[in-house]
This record gives structure tokens, sequence and C-alpha cells, in this order.
């Protein structure tokens, strides 16, 4: 595992650095325009630092009551809390066997790159920090959050240019490291297609301290089988191989039909744990499925 912003690599190639800056130019326009508003809207206040404890007045909530001073005083007490003007984004990017995979635009891993590269901008334009955790069946390499742009860059720039070890997936171990690499409360995208067994208590976890949203990354062809006739699928995580008859329509059905139980798996298990998720595909792009995130997490902090 290799930690700090510094190069991954000795010497990054000019292509790289194109990839950057084209990165940067491409999310530049669209953090400035459409997130920066929204962004801090819906963040706000997911920092917060005990101030004091006070005794209670008109008007305050209910549940910042401290019963235990309440109890020891006889008459009732509030915790008040005071928000941190700097937030902590983090971003856990899932580089997989499975992320280097794609049918149609791009690959799993670039789609997810771009949608890193914005959520980094969005947090270096506000003034806050990010960093990174990317993963396979180890955690690969660390970005320890910081700010500025520079920092951002270079965090952009491990990300396209990381060449991974492992081939599998432990996306439970990822978030472990997480919870424990973080001291205060964070912000934390975890940017993967989520096929890892035993994740609940992980995301369980991980979400009762922090403000956990999943982004999930997927290729359509991973969810319809096409009728090729005889084909030879590979596992890229494993690299097991299957002979399947595609011409058979009970096989696609069967296919299709387990596919879906997985995806609505996936969602009843982010549903249950008050789980944010930003569904991005190959065949379409970043922007709009973030445009919804923020615009209902707007919605939904109005109505608070």
């Amino acid at each position: 595992m290799t930690t700090g912003s510094r190069p991954v690599v000795g010497g990054v190639p000019p292509e790289i650095l194109r990839q950057v800056k084209l990165l940067e130019l491409r999310t530049r326009g669209l953090v400035n325009s459409l997130f920066t508003g929204e962004y801090r809207s819906v963040f706000k206040g997911q920092g917060m630092e005990f101030a004091e404890v006070r005794e209670y007045q008109s008007g305050d909530e209910v549940r910042s009551i401290d019963w235990n001073v309440t109890a020891r005083m006889g008459r009732p007490f509030v915790k008040r809390y005071i928000e941190e003007r700097e937030l902590t984004v983090m971003l856990a990017v899932d580089l997989s066997g499975s992320e280097r995979f794609g049918t149609q635009r791009r690959f799993k891993s670039e789609l997810a790159s771009e949608l890193a590269a914005v959520l980094a901008m969005s947090a270096i334009r506000n003034n806050d920090r990010v960093g990174a955790v990317l993963f396979t069946d180890r955690v690969e390499h660390v970005v320890p959050p910081r700010k500025g742009r520079r920092h951002a860059l270079r965090l952009i720039r491990d990300l396209l240019v990381f060449e991974p070890v492992g081939k599998g997936t432990d996306l439970a171990g990822a978030l472990e490291y997480a919870g424990r690499l973080l001291g205060h409360k964070a912000i934390i995208f975890v940017v993967s297609d989520f096929q890892s067994p035993d994740l609940e208590h992980p995301l369980k976890m991980l979400a009762q301290r922090h403000d956990v949203v999943a982004v999930t990354v997927d290729d359509p062809s991973e969810q319809l089988l096409p009728d090729i006739g005889l084909a030879r699928f590979v596992d890229p995580e494993t690299g097991e191989t299957l002979d399947v008859d595609t011409s058979d329509a009970a096989v696609r059905d069967q296919f299709g039909a387990s596919v879906a139980e997985e995806l609505d798996a996936r969602r009843r298990l982010l549903r249950r744990l008050s789980i944010d998720e930003i569904p991005i595909r190959t065949d379409g792009g970043v922007v709009d499925p973030l445009i919804r995130f923020f615009r209902t997490r707007e919605t939904r902090s109005r109505r608070r």
C-alpha cells in the first residue's frame, strides 16, 4: 500500500498529464455552474463540533437535550454544537478487475475517475479537504485528505495512473480501513459496483459515524446476456472461464433474473441503511446522476 500525494510512479507519462488536464477542464465548468451552491447547502452542517452544555431555552430542539446532565441538575440542559467550516470528503474507489470493464463508451473505471474528479474539484472549490482510498482485494493506495487545487490534481492523476496489484474485491475491508483512518465525521463517497459479499455490517458501522454515499457503477451488458451463440466468459477478478450457450432463451432469462435480484438486493441494503445512491452507467455520463443527487438532497434538507 502507498500513502501520501506524491507520484505513485517514477515519472508520469505525457498522455496521463493530458488526461488530468482534460478532466480538470471538463469538470471545472460543471463544478462552478451547477454544484457550488448545491454542494454547500447539501453538506452544510455535516461537520459539527461540541461547544458547550447550557440550560434549555424556549425554541431549543428536544433531541439536543443532554439527559445525563438534565437528570443530575434536576432541570433541562442541552448540548450545543458549532458547525465546522471545513468538511472532509473521502473517495473510496474500487480498482478491482470488474471495474476495468466496459462495452459502451468507456470502462467503468474511467467513468468512476471522472465522477471522482468532479467531487474532488467541488470539495476544493469550497475550500474543503479531499482524500482517497484506492482498493481492490486490499487497500492499495491512500491519499490523505488535504486542501488545494494542486492536491486535487495529484489525486486525479493517481486515479488515472495507479496500477493495482490485486484484481479481486474486498469492499468490506476498505470500508473498515476508511473508518479507522478518519477521526472526525466525513462525507465518504464509495465508488464501486458493490460486487462484494458481507457488506451490511461494515456499511452500517461506517454510516453511523459518517455521511456515506454509494456511487454504484454498472455496465448494461452485465445485466443482459446477448444472443451470440456459444460464448466463453472470463471473470475479470478471478480469471475463471465459463462456456455458455447464449442462444438458449432459458439461459438468458435465468441470467437476467439473477442479475435483477442482485441489483434489487443492493438497493434494499442501501435503503435499509439510509445510504443515498448515485447510480452511474457506462452508457451514460456522470452529470445527470450527480444533479439528481444534489437536488434530491437539497429538497430533503429544506423539509427538515
